[in-house]
């Protein structure tokens, strides 16, 4: 009788293809995105007189050096010679390697973790790969997804397999049903906040529980995006009906008797009953508020009526240390209520938070209102910038004065310009906050996006529950 499988393990052990003495193990890569910064892994190929041995399962994207303003110059608008240069590069390397490349101009192009789920590429039971730590996101479909150094991917690359030491697993299952406005990227900043960032190390999540089954696709994605910032070696949620609802009929997708077969597969998929965990950890959802950080790390986040803590109150050395430079950093004193904090400057978007989804709750802030600061929207591809044009939501940004950009990574790493000056707060619904992380000196706030659009139209930190409370 076979032991009950938990949903990575059975993705897992059907993707083994031999195991040596040590533990490490030999897993076949369904899918491998790859971006302008896979430059030295093209290179490292070459250089050996090689090329790419199975192109059609790659997929190439440019996003992270790409422009958001401009646009319509083209590649005149990257005003940096080293991005336009990793930009054409990119082409070039897939040109060669004849890959798949949604490249500036195409319609299709975005972040590589908003359009793998977007064109049906991302599906339940795939590994999936790139060099980028955020990969996690793909596994909000069912897939065990995650990142990738420079030598990895060259491994990837020359034989689409690759050595790995199998990771344990950490079930986080978040109980009730959350209230009205709390979002998936509150749930996963309470959870990093609890376990800390390093609670993960080593781990594959498994998110489960009524909390996370009633998010939509868009609020897992943004919950498995976070898994790394918990130290966690990916993140996953068990494939539902929603899942097959949201790929069925999308470009990749599987069709015709092609998808009966898959979705067959698919159903087999969810963690069994009695299948063992090597760690547990619960919340309450019904108890969780919006959360934001306050600090330079994810875990240092708070719900918003909350106040800045003491570092003196902290129990780890460690941490009491790390919430003293972070205040430092950030200008803020103990006891200070978060609603009292200041916000410069706005940004909504990334692979955390770009899409259409995150775009409406970010509309139905600021219609009828006007944005206090500087502020700016990129959605997550060139797709959803259409898509949120068709529903007129660009129009709503706009008459409030933000600014509707291009699809890009934007101001999440600030590579392509979009950056926060230095010593100005931004309310950021990107991923991660550490020091210089959106420009030299600037100080990041993560937080949902409806709360990003409700400091765009108070200029502070406010509890968008305040601003929707008669709609």
């Amino acid at each position: 009788m076979v032991s009950p499988q938990t949903l990575f393990d059975k993705i897992w052990n059907s993707h083994v293809i031999t195991e040596r003495p040590g533990g490490d193990a030999l897993l076949h890569i369904d899918r491998n995105f790859v971006h302008e910064g896979s430059f030295h892994a093209f290179g490292a190929l070459a250089k050996e007189g090689h090329k790419v041995r199975k192109p059609r399962q790659n997929f190439a994207v440019a996003d992270h050096y790409v422009p958001t303003v401009g646009r319509e110059r083209g590649l005149d608008a990257a005003e940096d010679t080293d991005a336009r240069h990793m930009i054409q590069l990119l082409e070039e390397n897939c040109r060669v390697n004849d890959i798949v490349h949604f490249g500036m101009n195409d319609e299709r192009q975005g972040i590589v973790h908003v359009i793998g789920p977007e064109l049906g590429i991302t599906q339940p039971g795939l590994t999936i790969t790139c060099g980028d730590s955020h990969t996690s996101t793909h596994g909000a479909l069912g897939a065990y997804a995650f990142g990738t150094g420079a030598s990895q991917l060259k491994q990837i690359l020359a034989t689409q397999c690759l050595w790995l030491k199998k990771p344990k697993t950490l079930r986080v299952t978040v109980n009730g049903s959350l209230a009205a406005n709390v979002t998936g990227k509150d749930v996963v900043l309470a959870i990093i906040a609890k376990i800390g960032t390093a609670g993960a190390t080593g781990h594959v999540i498994e998110f489960a529980g009524p909390a996370i089954r009633g998010l939509s696709i868009e609020g897992r994605l943004t919950v498995c995006n976070m898994a790394i910032e918990a130290g966690g070696r990916a993140g996953m949620i068990a494939p539902d009906d929603a899942v097959y609802e949201y790929l069925h009929g999308r470009e990749y997708a599987p069709k015709g008797a092609d998808w009966e077969r898959a979705l067959a597969q698919w159903r087999a998929l969810p963690s069994d009953e009695g299948a063992r965990f090597d760690r547990e950890v619960t919340l309450d959802g019904a108890a969780l508020e919006p959360m934001l950080t306050w600090g330079t790390s994810p875990e240092e986040a708070l719900p918003v009526s909350g106040r800045i803590p003491d570092p003196q109150s902290l129990g780890d050395a460690d941490k009491r240390a790390h919430a003293l430079q972070a205040l430092a950093y950030m200008d803020l004193k103990p006891g200070m209520a978060l609603t009292d904090i200041r916000i410069d400057r706005a940004f909504i978007g990334s692979c955390t938070n770009g899409r259409i989804e995150d775009l409406r709750a970010a509309a139905a802030v600021l219609k009828g209102r006007k944005s206090m600061i500087p502020a700016w929207i990129s959605p997550g591809s060139t797709t959803l910038k259409a898509q949120a044009e068709a529903e007129g939501l660009h129009r709503i940004f706009l008459d409030a004065g933000v600014e509707w950009r291009a699809s890009g990574c934007s101001s999440c790493a600030a590579m392509n310009g979009d950056k926060v000056p230095p010593g100005l707060r931004c309310a950021s619904t990107s991923n991660r906050n550490f020091e210089g992380r959106q420009g030299k000196g600037a100080r990041t706030h993560l937080m949902s996006p409806a709360m990003a659009a409700a400091a765009m139209v108070t200029g502070r930190v406010t509890d968008v529950r305040t601003l929707l409370s008669g709609n």
